[in-house]
């Protein structure tokens, strides 16, 4: 019998083993991966005795071509009354209106954590010596930042006001004709969001967080998102967790907490992966970071999303990738990173078998390099197959 998913009393979720879950098919190859990933869905819950009552919802061109709308009302009002949802790409409107449905939906439910794990699955080609030692988890603000959208154009009446003022109140030389953005940082945006990585770190028994900041240059933005991770650290986690000034880079057995600039971690994680683990950090930041890390482990074709407030109960995993529009239909494209954000939610709902299971069956179908063509082109004695194929091949293998 099909059952929302709630939360308890006591702040956790209660997951049906029937839950009706929300889903977005996705523009351009969301027409080929979505059927694939449901699929292996299915097909791993079976396994376990369970299932998903999918419940699909409107959003981006399909929505547009039947409502007349990019992100139909009924669309928020879904996730927000079933907690989970998850979905394919979609794209961004040009011209007016809303900027970026992905981060409408992320700021219109706040889903504060963008989760994003990156780790090497075998046999999968990289252009790094080491693949196997990238496995981190990174947990990217996802509300504020320059993503808050908090712009004016150059030349608008809007624009010269607000230069007049910050020259005049704020001695700040700015020059005529610029565009002018603004960057929040919150004491309250950043805690929650380092929050919820050292949870995150204390409970997977992971070693480190690292808070990643451009805080040398910005130091009341980025700079105060370093600050507050590390007297958040002090005042709530201290039997757990400890900074690195206040240990000396030895923690015994608690996770340790420290930070990097953001430019010098980008070359870091090339040179020295294995010494990150958790990462914390602002929203830009984490969008350029996620997108890297995952080149180094094969690309954004198979890199998974989440996005989760962990006070209310709600997430959308996602897709990363973009829309691909050329493809679609053609049963061609690699169906993963949908797949590998059905893990992650499901390893969200506590279904943790199932999860298992789909990475090892995913594993086993790349280690036979059996691979869409996106890995085909890159691995000798490959056995290209399609979109649709790939996923019957996981299945196989459960």
């Amino acid at each position: 019998m099909p059952e929302k998913i709630t939360m308890s009393a006591e702040g956790r979720l209660v997951v049906p083993d029937e839950p009706i879950i929300p889903f977005i098919e996705g523009d351009g190859t969301g027409v080929d991966i979505w059927p694939a990933a449901k699929l292996v869905f299915d097909a791993a819950a079976a396994k376990h005795n369970k299932r998903v009552a999918w419940k699909e919802v409107l959003a981006g061109e399909k929505a547009y071509k039947e409502t007349g709308n990019w992100l139909p009302e009924e669309t928020v009002d879904a996730f927000k009354e079933y907690l989970i949802g998850i979905k394919g790409p979609l794209t961004t409107p040009v011209g007016g209106g809303i900027r970026s449905l992905n981060v409408a939906l992320r700021q219109l439910l706040d889903l504060y954590v963008c989760l994003r794990p990156v780790r090497w699955f075998k046999g999968v080609p990289s252009p790094v010596r080491h693949p196997e030692l990238v496995d981190m988890v990174i947990f990217r603000e996802n509300t504020e930042d320059v993503y808050a959208g908090l712009e004016v154009q150059s030349g608008t009446p809007e624009a010269v006001r607000l230069i007049e003022y910050l020259r005049d109140q704020m001695g700040w030389k700015i020059k005529d004709g610029s565009g002018i953005g603004i960057k929040p940082i919150s004491e309250e945006g950043s805690k929650r969001l380092i929050r919820a990585a050292i949870k995150y770190a204390v409970s997977h028994g992971r070693k480190s967080v690292t808070l990643v900041h451009k805080g040398n240059i910005q130091k009341f933005t980025e700079g105060a998102f370093r600050n507050w991770g590390y007297e958040l650290t002090r005042e709530e986690f201290s039997d757990v967790a400890v900074g690195w000034d206040d240990c000396g880079g030895e923690p015994g057995d608690r996770v340790l907490v420290k930070d990097a600039i953001a430019d010098i971690t980008f070359q870091q994680v090339l040179t020295r992966p294995a010494e990150f683990d958790v990462v914390a950090t602002t929203n830009l930041n984490g969008d350029y970071l996620s997108d890297a890390l995952a080149a180094q482990v094969g690309g954004i074709g198979i890199a998974p999303g989440g996005n989760i407030n962990y006070v209310t109960g709600h997430g959308v995993f996602e897709a990363t990738h973009g829309t691909a529009p050329k493809y679609a239909g053609q049963d061609k494209v690699n169906p993963g990173s949908v797949i590998l954000s059905g893990v992650l939610m499901f390893e969200h709902l506590g279904w943790e078998e199932v999860a298992a299971d789909i990475v090892r069956a995913l594993e086993a179908t790349i280690a036979e390099k059996i691979v869409t063509y996106d890995f085909a082109r890159l691995m000798e004695g490959a056995k290209e197959v399609k979109c649709s194929e790939f996923a019957q091949a996981i299945v196989d293998r459960l």
